[in-house]
């Protein structure tokens, strides 16, 4: 396992071939987990408005940053979860909060299915209900048409014309950080997440999930309609939501202080569990 300082009060290291971002606390551990066209230093902006003694860990999914592509060619969300599992061993997490967004909320619900007991309650944002084609299978055209997009024009030119699309103001502040988080990704970390969100079934992980969850979702969301959400709500049997409005999908880079303080509200409402039982 590697380290080394990058602000003040923030490491970057890498542990069981994951890369991550991490500030150290003695209160929960909060993992959290990106979306398909982003990092770990996503969440940059949301760390500082986090409390103070959490123990903040974003990290680089699989083909992420520096971390190591899953072995298998079309993973499943499962296959996520068993990354993230393993990088909490190696970090000795033994149960976090999960923040997920996106794509990462595939991969939290994944996670709290398959190791309950490492998981407290979960925070699902701008929820990615996945498409449910059997893997292996073909490609849809819209996800073959990402990765055929991203091969003719480049991870610039990509990032360029789509991550503005992520915000409710294309051209605020947020503009910059989401447009240089889109440009990073690559192959084959980029089509393992394609074809993990075509065969991704949200509903169906959390119809299983015990966990205490929160959504969170922006109203100027356009990436994933806040019916994403509500099926989400829905399959958790009637799961609180919270909406942040003027934020897009990227809501945590766009407002990042009012996701923290809804994720603060909910933890006040509803503490987070000593343990879940299955």
């Amino acid at each position: 396992m590697t380290a080394m300082r990058d602000r003040a009060g923030f490491v970057r290291g890498r542990a069981a071939a994951v890369s991550y971002l991490r500030r150290a606390g003695p209160g929960p551990a909060l993992l959290c987990l990106h979306g398909i066209g982003s990092r770990g230093s996503s969440f940059d902006a949301l760390l500082p408005h986090l409390p103070a003694d959490w123990n903040v860990i974003a990290w680089d999914a699989p083909g992420y940053g520096t971390s190591d592509p899953l072995a298998r060619d079309w993973p499943v969300a499962a296959d996520y979860a068993g990354a993230a599992l393993r990088l909490m061993d190696a970090l000795g997490l033994d149960r976090v909060v999960v923040l997920g967004h996106s794509l990462g909320t595939l991969m939290g619900a994944a996670l709290a299915v398959q190791a309950p007991g490492r998981v407290s309650r979960l925070f699902l944002t701008s929820c990615a209900a996945g498409h449910g084609a059997r893997a292996g299978g073909p490609l849809s055209p819209a996800a073959a048409s990402r990765l055929s997009a991203l091969d003719r024009d480049g991870a610039a030119a990509f990032s360029a014309a789509r991550a503005p699309r992520l915000l409710a103001d294309p051209d605020g502040p947020a503009r910059a950080g989401v447009i240089a988080d889109m440009a990073a990704i690559r192959m084959p970390g980029y089509g393992q997440a394609v074809r993990m969100l075509a065969s991704g079934r949200l509903t169906a992980d959390l119809a299983q999930v015990r966990q205490p969850t929160t959504l969170i979702w922006g109203d100027g969301d356009i990436v994933t309609p806040r019916d994403q959400t509500d099926r989400a709500a829905a399959a958790l049997g009637g799961a609180p939501v919270i909406t942040i409005e003027n934020a897009g999908h990227a809501l945590h880079a766009e407002a990042p202080r009012a996701v923290a303080e809804a994720i603060a509200a909910a933890c006040v409402t509803s503490p987070i569990p000593e343990r879940i039982s299955t």
